[in-house]
């Protein structure tokens, strides 16, 4: 099965910037990735898909500041985040597609505090 590796997370302050990946140990091509995130006492959440063909989607919490992108190439799937909140301190994971299909990675933890 296909392994997810994600890294990227960090401290930051609000309204900064940070860029997650998620690299896959098989390919990506065609497949829906997406990224999810957990915050403490929280579900699990959907924060934004990637379609094979480009197409993005995104939770209204995040539009206008998160942006997906994929590599096909390398089998990696990118959250650049900007404008970071306060709200968006979770643990941060990728998949494929939605409902996930693959074995949750170990996440990549982003703390957004001043």
């Amino acid at each position: 099965q296909v392994q997810l590796v994600e890294s990227g997370g960090g401290l930051v302050q609000p309204g900064g910037s940070l860029r997650l990946s998620c690299a896959a140990s098989g390919s990506i091509f065609s497949k829906t990735m997406a990224w999810y995130r957990q915050a403490p006492g929280k579900q699990r959440e959907l924060v934004a898909s990637i379609l094979g063909g480009g197409s993005t989607s995104y939770v209204d919490s995040v539009k206008g500041r998160f942006v997906i992108s994929r590599d096909n190439a390398k089998n990696t799937v990118y959250l650049q985040m900007n404008s970071l909140k306060l709200e968006d301190t979770a643990v941060y994971y990728c998949n494929r597609g939605y409902p996930p299909q693959l074995s949750w990675g170990q996440g990549t933890q982003v703390t957004v505090s001043s």
